[in-house]
């Protein structure tokens, strides 16, 4: 029996796990097998002696005054029987055979075995690397499932570089030495155990620190970054040293430090931008290479803004498929809608037209004698402006709820009054003007007014007053 122990000794090294909780395991999983082989409603417990290696197992019963579940309890007298020592609240155990276990019995003990081993062996792992996300490791390529890679991170463990964690330029055979960024650690789930990645910016943010000494020791930061894996990756750097250049750093001599980086990556484009506090100015470091005309907050409690640029770098700052103006987005954390000056031109020129007034408000009338209640009732038929009255007939004005004969010679005194000063200066556009109002239908009352207003104004037009009194001498 030894062997067992000797056994539960080897499996525990291999795993890397404390060997007592192999040993729970194998308790756990004789006692599932004995349920599942007496089928009583015993209260049973297993026994492991290291020495020998055998597994006892046993049912209890609780010692009572008044026994209620036969099963489960026992009278003092009886245990007395078996134990001299026996007191009420104590226990006496009742062996069992294991030689009754069968092969189902069996089996079923290894299943509980093997998963109370393998959770074992996920804890060890998560206590081990939670605290090493985002740490740069390097491992070698074990095997290849469906595309994704099976590495080897140490001599007990494996992880796993999924393939959406891996960029489109890149492909790996078995053996391969690969740096990685550890992504997380999944506790439970298919893919439990640790993750990997080289499509995630930590993965570039841990080159950089490798490669720039500047940043790995806090002299300059890297603030934020924005990447799309084997396309493209925006870095914003700042500097916290006056005298130290923050890109320059990044870039190196003729651009070592950068081509070392972008050699890893596989040839992926890398822009290294200077941070800003001012969005406006970072939207335009993140733009580059695209050359930018002025941005323009539009609503900063929604981080939304505008960027013209020239009609020639709209398509640079826009990128292929919309990638610069996309990652300088997630690099700035704000939304950016990108014009030419053509287009913006163009809206701004509709909005001035729309912005444009249609005509004098009705209510300009009230000055030229109309009683503020007719005004209302026009209103009130959708009728806004002076010009848009002056184009209506008498006939269609009086259809107008509330609009009777003598309020409908108010509103042609009014209107004659208000064109008045108008016709001075140009007869021929004020006739044309008033043409609507002094229809065939009504002469008498249309010509009338502008008799009175032509006689009583001066040729200046300054005279507007006087026609405004032409109205109240007719109403009285």
């Amino acid at each position: 029996m030894g062997t067992i122990y000797q056994s539960i000794e080897m499996l525990s090294k291999e795993k890397g796990i404390n060997p007592q909780v192999v040993i729970d395991a194998v308790k756990d999983a004789m006692l599932a097998a004995a349920r599942k082989q007496f089928k009583g409603n015993e209260e049973l417990i297993a026994d492991f002696d290291e020495k020998t290696g055998a597994i006892q197992i046993s049912a209890i019963k609780v010692i009572v005054e008044q026994v209620q579940d036969s099963v489960r309890e026992i009278s003092l007298p009886d245990a007395l029987e078996y134990d001299r020592a026996a007191q009420l609240g104590g226990v006496i155990k009742f062996p069992k055979k294991t030689e009754a276990l069968g092969r189902i019995s069996a089996q079923t003990a290894k299943q509980v075995i093997m998963q109370k081993v393998r959770e074992a062996e996920r804890d060890t792992i998560f206590n081990e690397f939670h605290n090493r996300v985002g740490e740069l490791v390097n491992c070698t390529v074990k095997r290849i499932e469906m595309g994704d890679l099976v590495c080897d991170l140490s001599s007990k463990t494996e992880a796993r570089l999924s393939k959406r964690e891996q960029s489109r330029l890149e492909s790996f055979q078995i053996g391969d030495r690969v740096r990685c960024v550890i992504k997380s650690v999944e506790r439970s789930g298919k893919n439990s155990g640790v993750v990997l990645s080289r499509a995630d910016c930590e993965f570039v943010k841990r080159l950089f620190e490798q490669e720039v000494p500047e940043i790995y020791d806090n002299t300059v930061v890297i603030r934020a970054c924005a990447r799309e894996a084997g396309e493209r990756t925006k870095i914003a750097v700042a500097s916290r040293d006056r005298d130290v250049d923050s890109v320059g750093a990044c870039v190196g001599m003729k651009g070592m430090r950068v081509q070392s980086i972008i050699r890893e990556l596989r040839g992926e484009k890398i822009d290294i931008i200077e941070f800003s506090e001012d969005p406006v100015q970072f939207a335009t470091h993140a733009l580059s290479p695209a050359k930018i005309s002025r941005v323009s907050v539009i609503d900063s409690n929604d981080r939304h803004m505008e960027v013209i640029v020239d009609d020639n770098q709209l398509s640079l700052a826009i990128g292929k498929k919309g990638q610069n103006v996309r990652l300088a987005a997630k690099l700035i954390g704000w939304k950016i809608d990108i014009k030419s000056e053509e287009e913006k031109r163009r809206e701004v020129e509709a909005q001035m037209a729309q912005l444009q007034v249609s005509g004098a408000p009705l209510s300009v009338l009230i000055d030229f004698g109309l009683p503020e209640k007719v005004v209302e009732r026009l209103f009130e038929a959708g009728i806004g402006t002076v010009e848009r009255l002056g184009a209506m007939t008498p006939e269609e004005i009086q259809t107008i709820p509330g609009i009777n004969a003598k309020a409908l010679e108010s509103i042609q005194y009014a209107v004659n009054a208000y064109y008045g000063p108008y016709e001075d200066e140009a007869p021929a556009d004020a006739a044309s003007a008033d043409a609507p109002v002094a229809s065939d239908a009504a002469p008498a009352v249309a010509e009338e007014p502008a008799a009175e207003a032509a006689a009583e104004a001066p040729p200046e037009p300054e005279s507007a007053p006087s026609a405004e009194i032409a109205p109240e001498k007719e109403a009285e």
